[in-house]
């Protein structure tokens, strides 16, 4: 039983040694930034600007109406996360 016992302390701490003696240096740091997705935008025209006379308050009036456009969103490239090189936090 002692001989198990022994057997399994000795391959517990050969397992963790490594572990424990690695003591690398921190070469950068980086966060994570999402990146919005790209849109291309069209507009097709609805409605031409135009002038109209209307009777206002007993007078004439002559009245321009600007024009109008639809606006046409086709995404081109999806949205992402890209690591930015930025400074190291100390931890604590």
């Amino acid at each position: 039983m002692k001989k198990v016992l022994a057997c399994a302390v000795v391959a517990a701490s050969t397992l963790a040694a490594p572990a424990f003696a690695w003591e690398g240096k921190v070469k950068a740091c980086y966060d994570k930034v999402w990146v919005g997705p790209k849109y291309k935008v069209t507009k097709e025209l609805v409605m031409a600007g135009h002038t109209e006379w209307e009777h206002r308050n007993g007078q004439m009036v002559k009245v321009w109406y600007p024009s109008v456009y639809k606006e046409n969103r086709t995404m081109t490239k999806k949205g992402h996360y890209v690591a930015v090189k930025a400074p190291c936090r100390v931890a604590k």
